[in-house]
Parts: structure tokens; sequence; C-alpha cells
């Protein structure tokens, strides 16, 4: 399972990273892959609102969003920690949040849905200076419309008030419990997922494709990633344009290496399609073959038939599961 949190706070050390750093460590303890993202160091330009995305389904701007969009992708799991600032969210924060119109457009204009929509998980973690009864309001909506843009169900949030000096967090009497008890309930129901492990050679075509509808039909009950033998730069164009005939979104993937997945998931079952003599052997790990030809540099409608076959070969793999 991986968790990603965004925090928020220009501080690094302040109140809303010591907060959700209780709650990442529970995480982790319990198995999670985690990621910190500080949103502060990252180069966000603010939205443009100049609808680019609307008509292609890609942002015009190229900065550190390219790479949090990759992130989001991969996530179960996605925590914002932040402080409030006016009612809302820091403005590197916010920057970021803006930025997440690229994918409500393909959500909404593009009709596209992310493989994780139905299972991916969105948390909020707030504090704030004051006590005011409507401190959070203006987050909390702003959370809600962020997670619904990038395919999160919205699970709640956790608050605190009158929390202004530096470390006061610390000295809450339940907070970093709190964070760390709001931690196992949200990641528990993931834990217990099948890890599949979908291999071929470049991890841009057939691969990604498995992983993919495996996630998306079954997501509750797969956890399923997929790596290559020999990673190619990006995924193959051809393969995310059948993909969207389905209505499902491959966009912000990236090819990955075998080596980088095994650091953090050992697979209960691996599923090779011609990684040839490099797929490699995990101990205790079952074993399938799928004999696919590579549809690289083939016509489409070769792609279309990779891909029915594969569609067809994973509704199995479910329902022997």
């Amino acid at each position: 399972m991986f968790v990603l949190a965004l925090q928020g706070s220009p501080f690094k050390d302040g109140n809303a990273g010591i907060l959700l750093t209780s709650f990442l460590e529970e995480a982790e303890r319990l198995g999670c892959q985690v990621c910190n993202v500080e949103v502060g160091d990252k180069l966000i330009a603010p939205c443009r609102g100049c609808r680019v995305c609307e008509n292609t389904g890609y942002c015009a701007l190229r900065d550190d969003m390219e790479e949090i969009s990759v992130l989001l992708r991969q996530a179960d799991l996605i925590v914002i920690a932040t402080p409030i600032f006016f009612y809302s969210v820091p403005s590197q924060l916010k920057a970021l949040i803006d930025r997440s119109q690229t994918m409500w457009a393909r959500k909404y204009i593009h009709r596209l849905i992310d493989p994780g929509d139905k299972w991916r998980v969105g948390f909020l973690l707030a504090l704030g200076a004051t006590k005011g009864k409507n401190l959070f309001e203006g987050a909390s909506l702003t959370a809600r419309y962020f997670f619904d843009a990038i395919g999160a169900q919205y699970s709640g949030s956790l608050t605190f008030r009158q929390i202004e000096q530096p470390g006061a967090i610390k000295a809450h009497p339940t907070a970093l419990t709190d964070a760390k008890k709001q931690a196992a309930l949200l990641v528990k129901p993931f834990l217990g997922r099948k890890k599949i492990l979908f291999i071929c050679k470049e991890n841009s075509c057939r691969s990604q494709m498995a992983s993919a509808l495996a996630r998306y039909y079954a997501g509750d009950r797969i956890e399923a990633e997929s790596a290559g033998s020999e990673p190619a730069d990006k995924v193959n164009d051809t393969m995310v344009e059948v993909m969207s005939e389905k209505g499902i979104d491959m966009a912000f993937r990236k090819p990955r290496s075998i080596n980088d997945v095994v650091t953090y998931m050992k697979p209960d079952l691996l599923v090779t399609m011609g990684c040839e003599e490099a797929c490699p052997i995990f101990p205790g790990s079952s074993n399938q073959e799928w004999d696919l030809p590579d549809p690289a540099d083939k016509p489409i409608s070769f792609m279309r038939n990779i891909r029915d076959d594969i569609e067809q070969r994973v509704a199995k793999l479910i329902k022997d599961l």
C-alpha cells in the first residue's frame, strides 16, 4: 500500500509536520510504503486558468507538478497536513490544489476514470491557532473538492484548535495518538489485499494495462503493480489511446524497473509477459506466464487486441482469487 502525504506548511518542523510524522510512522509500522512531499520545497506555478487542460487533457505548465501528478496516481491513501492560513490552506499547497484542475478536466470533461478512483482514499489533518467555530470550514471544503478532482474518496479530517506556538502540538493530550489511531483505521482495510506484480520488458504497454485493469476492477482485493526488465523512458502513447477507448485514464504513469518495485513489494503472484530471461524469481511467490506479443510499434488494431486479451485474463485472475 502506498501512502502519499502532502505537507502543506512552509515550516518543515512545524506543528502540521509533527502531526503528520506521527500519522506516517504508524502507517509505515503497519507495512505501508510512505512518501512525504514537502510542498513548500516544490516549484509549482499558480494555475493560469488558460483551459488548455480542458482541451488537451494536459497542463500547459512544466514544473514539479508533473512529478506530483505521478505520485497522486500511484497512491492508495493521500493525506493532507496543513495549518490554517486565513481560514484556508497556505499558498504553496493551494497552488498544488489549483493545478489539479488538469485531473478534474480529464475526469469530468474528457470522461476518463483513473484505475484507482473507486478505491483511493483522502484524509485531512489540519490545525489552527484560534478557537473559531468555522476555523476549518474553508480547508475542509477545499480538501473535499481536491480529493474529488484527483479521484479519492474523502474520508474525513482530524483537526485541532489553538495550536499556535512552535511544537505546541506535542503538548496536546491526544493529538499524536489520535493521528496514529486514524492512520491505522485508514490503512488496515488495504493491508489484506493480494499483491500481484505484472512484468514485461519495457513496462510501457502490457504490464501497465494489466496492473491498471486489475486495480480498476478489484482494487479493494488486489494491490497491483507493474515493472519492466528494461524500462522505457515513457509509456506507449498508443496504449494510452486504446485504454482511453475503454474510459480508463493512463496518464501520469512512468515505467519502473523491477528493482525499484521489489524494494517495497514482495508479490504473492508474479505475472510475466515477455521479459524473457530477465524475468525474476521470488521465493514463495506463485508465477504465471502470459504469452502475449509485444504490441509496441504495431498498428493500433494490434494494441486493441492485446488490450482485450489482457482484460479477459485479468477478469479470470480476479475470479480465481
